[in-house]
């Protein structure tokens, strides 16, 4: 996994990770919706991205 990468799919978990906080803290249903959207997004990166170093062995 590229260090760029990781460092995104690491920043899209906690960004997603605050915004689901945030959401359940004011009762927003959206904003949590939208964390667990951002979180799901970043597992799929890190996932992708294992699955390439997997590949080049």
């Amino acid at each position: 996994m590229t260090a760029n990468e990781k460092a995104k799919a690491k920043t899209e978990q906690a960004k997603g990770a605050a915004k689901e906080a945030a959401g359940r803290t004011v009762g927003n249903e959206r904003l949590t919706a939208e964390g667990r959207a951002d979180q799901m997004k970043g597992d799929a990166r890190q996932a992708k991205e294992k699955t390439k170093d997997i590949g080049k062995r």
